[in-house]
């Protein structure tokens, strides 16, 4: 079915739409630390860093330049300087879970190419910064999962 809008007015209608975020998935871990009685956490926390330098292949030189680098971590414990992200099955690649769009093939692998490089960026800007980043995968939240992720969270807690 071809579309009502033009081209220009389809992009202006969807750049209005806001983001919600990973909301669900956060809730999720939300009540695994209550119901462990983790505490100490605090949400969306920014942090502010040097970038690390990226290198390969597809690296820009604006990219190799190191700015000054804002993160918000889904997560953060300030004390143990530990960095919590989940990270969605779809939108950040998962080796288990993900799947490849059919339509419009060369958009989806660059977006999902510049999710994963920025994770990188993104860790190794915090680990350069003295923080440890535990990234948890979407699957990781299911209840047959929880005890590992339990283990994991706890692990990166208590490590110095």
């Amino acid at each position: 079915m071809p579309d009502i809008f033009t081209k220009a007015k389809r992009s202006d209608v969807m750049a209005r739409i806001r983001s919600r975020g990973n909301r669900n998935t956060e809730l999720a871990l939300v009540r695994v630390f209550r119901a462990e009685r983790i505490t100490e956490w605090r949400r969306h926390v920014q942090i502010v860093g040097r970038a690390a330098l990226l290198r390969g292949p597809n690296i820009t030189a604006a990219q190799q330049r190191r700015p000054t680098v804002r993160v918000r971590p889904d997560f953060v414990f300030r004390k143990p300087r530990l960095a919590v992200f989940v990270d969605g099955c779809f939108w950040h690649a998962c080796p288990k879970h993900a799947t490849k769009p059919k339509n419009n093939r060369p958009f989806w692998q660059r977006k999902l190419s510049a999710n994963k490089q920025r994770d990188v960026l993104v860790t190794q800007t915090l680990r350069r910064g003295g923080w440890r980043v535990l990234r948890v995968w979407e699957h990781e939240l299911a209840r047959k999962n929880q005890a590992r992720l339990l283990r994991r969270i706890r692990k990166a807690l208590t490590a110095r």
